[in-house]
């Protein structure tokens, strides 16, 4: 049984996640010059506490894990409130301090335990069918526990983060069957709404949205990141500056280059070719991590291995997207790449649970009957 599972074993999201975490700790080689390598030994020291996480979220079933994911959840959800009375860092109130050198964020961990009690229940909605999902009742029960721990991360606030959640939420509402009427009201409601929500945005969020549109009307100030992370990025040509050769990040004008920019890192001084081999690693990554999804043993599997996707694909989208002024910036790292314990350990449990529902995949069943058989 153990070597049926190891040979099911989609082995290479673990190869790509280890090519991206190598990419990033290059970068990061890089970047930190300048402080001694000191965030560059600790990425290094993170990846190898990562080491057990990953095996511990492939060795054990998945289901056994979803079974305790409520009292999870409301451990988590008392973190998030916790947290909310910490010292801010940087404006948010996201950390807890463990010592003067570590600390832990706890909607990092929180995304993977919100899949999976999301996912648990997802299925306990649709015991009579899979339709069952677009009863009104249901589907504000399923927003309402998604929308507890997505406020508690507002209030730190935590924007970036909180859309990550949103993302992983509508990726797996729309798997388990959501009716298309419900998606084009959505639609319609945020086309009405957004207007209003501008409005009703505190002053920070609006400079960021304004910034974004116009960064060189404030090129000194708010706008200051986006132009130099554009220059970076253009200065890298086809195949960069080389490693320890990037103007705008040996200077220090990228700030802060190990986390939120560390992408216009790896552009100025890897040049295009790296940049780009980096994008379609993430799209193969994401892309395997659907597949797994589609041939999951049964739909909590499934609802895991794409909350997972909607995670990188946000994260992906997001963090590129900020670097080269297509999208606000948020302050998400890029998974696997930017420096960062909490993100790190988080990132390799997901690639472990996807290890995990690959290697119990059943090669017989397709997706849709899959949903189905478990759904009734």
């Amino acid at each position: 049984m153990k070597e049926k599972r190891f040979k099911n074993t989609d082995w290479v999201v673990l190869i790509i996640s280890i090519l991206l975490l190598s990419i990033g700790l290059v970068a990061l080689y890089s970047a930190t010059q300048s402080t001694e390598l000191d965030e560059f030994k600790k990425q290094i020291q993170w990846s190898f506490i990562s080491i057990p996480f990953i095996i511990i979220a492939y060795i054990i079933d998945y289901r056994l894990i979803v079974k305790f994911s409520p009292v999870l959840y409301i451990a988590f959800i008392g973190l998030l409130v916790g947290v909310l009375f910490t010292e801010p860092i940087s404006g948010a109130s996201s950390w807890y301090k463990i010592g003067n050198f570590l600390a832990f964020q706890p909607s990092e961990l929180a995304k993977i335990v919100v899949i999976m009690f999301m996912s648990l229940i997802l299925y306990k909605l649709q015991l009579k069918g899979k339709r069952e999902i677009n009863k009104p009742w249901k589907l504000i029960l399923y927003f309402l526990l998604w929308g507890i721990p997505i406020g508690l991360i507002i209030k730190q606030p935590d924007f970036g983060t909180a859309l990550a959640y949103m993302f992983a939420m509508l990726f797996m509402l729309f798997v388990a069957g959501l009716d298309k009427k419900y998606i084009i009201v959505a639609i319609l409601i945020i086309a009405i709404a957004t207007p209003y929500v501008y409005k009703s945005l505190p002053n920070h969020a609006k400079a960021r949205l304004e910034i974004f549109m116009n960064p060189e009307s404030d090129p000194r100030g708010k706008g200051y990141n986006l132009i130099q992370s554009k220059l970076a990025i253009g200065a890298g040509q086809f195949l960069g500056m080389g490693l320890l050769k990037g103007n705008q990040t040996q200077l220090g004008y990228l700030s802060p280059k190990t986390t939120d920019f560390i992408y216009s890192v790896i552009g100025e001084e890897m040049g295009f070719i790296v940049a780009s081999t980096l994008i379609v690693l993430y799209i193969f990554l994401i892309t395997k991590s659907v597949g797994i999804a589609k041939n999951a043993e049964d739909s909590i599997g499934s609802y895991i291995s794409i909350g997972i996707a909607g995670i990188l694909f946000f994260h992906m989208i997001e963090n590129i997207g900020m670097t080269i002024g297509l999208l606000p910036i948020t302050g998400v790292p890029l998974p696997f790449v930017s420096y960062g314990g909490s993100s790190l350990i988080t990132n390799f449990i997901c690639i472990g649970l996807l290890l995990n529902i690959s290697s119990r995949r059943k090669k017989s069943l397709n997706y849709n009957s899959r949903v189905s058989i478990y759904g009734n």
